[in-house]
């Protein structure tokens, strides 16, 4: 196959992908039904660049942080990725180990789920979380209340940051453009721990936050009218997620942004301790790859990949050719 021809098939593989009909469950909603036994959602597409795309537009077009669609393309060019280059979007996740109720965060994804009480669905949207030495605190805590046009109050810690920068913050920030919080706001029981809008768009998908959780403009009007006090928030840390998708079990990895390569990449003990209790019921199952499971922690993409199938699945299936 010449270079041309192939180009042409790889377009139109693309444009098969793309001509997929979306339910309304989709990677555009960040909505996905639910069952009890399975901890896989969503679905991996394929979006082909247009010539004035780049990777900041097409994160917040399919509802992605910008960390997680470089993670899933590291070959794209950040500002011009070019016209028909196939970028991925990966939308499909494994839930975090945690109660399925109200919103849980998972730091290192960066990433939040909100499950409402039918448990039907989840909702799920990109966030950004507090910088390297400004961590967002783990653990678990309620909604106490919501703010439209909220007024922020920064801490003195913070306007002494922004004073070794040479900036001066006020002690009071009403409601407006230059706000950091947005639109809308959710107050936690932690002291001074919010999860908000922003007033810049761009930085979701990235640590650089004072600690607290922040979602793109259109997100957290979503998110703010989904909650109310009381709602409980889970926020863990599981650089390694395992779950089952059918009779397939993926693990998921995601590294620690802001952390050097080696500390930053979760380890096999990591691995193990989620597959195990992702699988505690029958133990690890005796098909468990664990060379896609070491492939896997290298490549701290995000992207879910399968290592292992039901014991009994294969049973079955080796009776159907026996017979």
């Amino acid at each position: 196959m010449t270079g041309t021809a192939k180009r042409l098939a790889e377009r139109w593989c693309l444009a098969l992908v793309l001509a997929a009909p979306i339910s309304t469950t989709s990677a555009l909603s960040g909505t996905w039904q639910l069952t009890p036994d399975e901890s896989v959602v969503g679905r991996t597409t394929v979006y082909v660049g247009r010539h004035e795309d780049t990777l900041l537009d097409i994160a917040r077009r399919f509802r992605m942080g910008i960390a997680e669609l470089r993670l899933a393309n590291p070959g794209a060019d950040m500002w011009l990725p070019g016209e028909g280059t196939p970028i991925r979007i990966p939308s499909r996740f494994i839930l975090p180990d945690a109660p399925r109720a109200g919103v849980v965060i998972n730091l290192p994804e960066m990433r939040i789920y909100h499950y409402p009480e039918d448990g039907s669905v989840v909702h799920t949207w990109p966030v950004s979380i507090g910088r390297v030495g400004w961590e967002t605190p783990l653990g678990k805590t309620t909604v106490v209340r919501k703010k439209v046009r909220p007024t922020w109050y920064p801490p003195e810690s913070v306007r002494e940051d922004y004073a070794r920068r040479g900036e001066i913050l006020p002690r009071v920030v009403r409601p407006g453009p230059d706000n950091p919080l947005g639109s809308h706001a959710l107050y936690l029981g932690l002291p001074a721990y919010l999860i908000h809008g922003t007033n810049k768009p761009w930085s979701i998908g990235m640590r650089v936050s004072y600690g607290c959780v922040r979602l793109y403009p259109e997100h957290i009007v979503e998110l703010f009218d989904m909650v109310g006090p009381g709602t409980p928030v889970t926020l863990v840390h599981q650089g390694v997620k395992a779950g089952w998708a059918g009779n397939e079990l993926y693990v998921e990895v995601h590294p620690t942004t802001g952390a050097a390569d080696e500390e930053g990449r979760p380890g096999m003990t990591e691995a193990v301790r989620a597959l195990v209790a992702t699988t505690s019921a029958g133990g690890l199952p005796p098909t468990l790859d664990w060379n896609r499971v070491e492939e896997a922690l290298v490549a701290a993409n995000g992207v879910p990949v399968a290592v292992a199938r039901r014991p009994a699945v294969l049973a079955a299936s080796a009776g159907d050719i026996a017979h």
